[in-house]
């Protein structure tokens, strides 16, 4: 293969090891123990301690954030492999850190001789502790070794944890419920591909907030059944959902609302309820609450239905028990002109125009106009000091006055 397909140094990992303490910590291990090797470090409280910029770890770990960096780091210290004295990466500019040797030492002492392969690949880890495969737990369940915690006393105090705690640590861009979390999860009655589904949304979310916390099982427990409830709310909505019916038909209440309470015409009602139907048959969808949809739609129309009868235009014919509206009398009130009066000439006003067959757009402009002739003719005779007597009035002409009508 050619060099320069591959330009840079590769990173060692022991799939024994990986499969041990993690793919990362496993490669965050070896690289850190193949980047002291020409490193004497300093010796204090039996362990020897070296320490490695974070630009150096950048460079060493090109594919990790900072916060990904010390999450490796923190599993590590929390596994009993790693010990540190300084503060997080994201705050401090260098790790201090030293291999837990110690523990290794005790172990060596009791663990029977190695193989020749188990003997090459503790040449190669040489710094790192003797634990044995399957007695490291889950990151969420290891317990601190006896041995850790008496190195402990070789850290700073403001990293030291108490005994039996876990430090708080970010998430991994690759995290994943452990079986137990999953278990209780099922006692919910959560299926565990629903629970497998809701992973890549709660990994997101804590990335991008990029907090630390103690258990990210426990926080998934929480975010799961959350989420879990949200669901089964849904679904229980629409087990209660329906199409409409061809047959459908509004309920008692439905009727009542719409007929007694709004003083809508039933004639109305019973011509919206095809048109309804058929709309909400076209769209497919599923409702619990058609009656009150229905109510509502009968109620828009009928608003429609009233605002068109009162402003059209369109010239018609005068009912047979036509009736001015309110505003008119409003109008009269404002012109001092009495109600009494003009309600009076309501027949003759009616039998006219119906004789005559006249159509026009506004009746209720066309009687205000008649009342407002009349009541002036009414006050000019009153007030003329010539008014003529009946008998002066000639009967042809009596008869053929339409003057009122103008």
């Amino acid at each position: 293969m050619s060099s320069s397909l591959v330009p840079e140094k590769p990173l060692l990992v022991y799939p024994s090891l990986a499969a041990t303490l993690g793919l990362e910590e496993s490669l965050m291990l070896c690289t850190l123990s193949d980047s002291v090797q020409t490193d004497e470090g300093r010796e204090s409280q039996g362990f020897i301690w070296h320490q490695i910029s974070r630009e150096q770890l950048c460079q060493l770990f090109p594919f990790w954030q900072v916060r990904d960096m010390q999450r490796v780091c923190t599993s590590l210290r929390d596994k009993g492999v790693l010990i540190t004295s300084s503060g997080s990466l994201e705050q401090s500019s260098e790790l201090r850190f030293a291999f837990n040797e110690k523990v290794q030492q005790r172990m060596a002492q009791s663990a029977p001789k190695p193989s020749r392969e188990q003997s090459t690949a503790a040449r190669a880890t040489a710094h790192m502790p003797g634990h044995l495969p399957g007695q490291i737990k889950s990151h969420d369940q290891a317990e601190r070794p006896q041995a850790n915690n008496t190195a402990l006393s070789g850290r700073s105090q403001h990293n030291a944890s108490p005994q039996g705690f876990l430090s708080k640590n970010y998430i991994s861009p690759n995290w994943t419920p452990d079986d137990n979390t999953l278990a209780q999860l099922a006692q919910h009655s959560m299926p565990t591909q629903f629970a497998r589904e809701q992973v890549p949304e709660f990994i997101t979310y804590w990335r991008d907030r990029g907090e630390a916390h103690h258990s990210w099982n426990s926080k998934f427990i929480q975010h799961a059944l959350r989420q879990w409830r949200i669901f089964e709310t849904k679904r229980h909505k629409q087990a209660q959902e329906t199409p409409i019916d061809d047959q459908w038909q509004p309920n008692p209440d439905a009727w009542e609302i719409l007929i007694e309470r709004a003083g809508i015409k039933r004639e109305f009602i019973e011509d919206a309820i095809p048109e309804f139907v058929l709309y909400w048959r076209e769209r497919g969808e599923s409702h619990r609450t058609w009656n009150t949809k229905f109510v509502q739609h009968v109620r828009m129309q009928w608003a429609k239905f009233t605002a068109a009868i009162e402003h059209n235009t369109e010239p018609r014919a005068i009912a047979p028990n036509w009736q001015p509206s309110e505003d008119v009398y409003d109008v009269l009130r404002l012109a001092n002109i009495e109600i009494g009066f003009a309600r009076s000439l309501i027949p003759e006003f009616v039998l006219y125009w119906r004789d005559r067959g006249a159509l026009h757009g506004s009746w209720n402009t066309k009687y205000l106009q008649h009342i407002k002739y009349c009541w002036a003719q009414r006050h000019t005779a009153n007030d003329s000091a010539t008014n003529r007597q009946t008998r002066d009035i000639r009967l042809e002409e009596e008869l053929t006055d339409r003057s009122w009508a103008n």
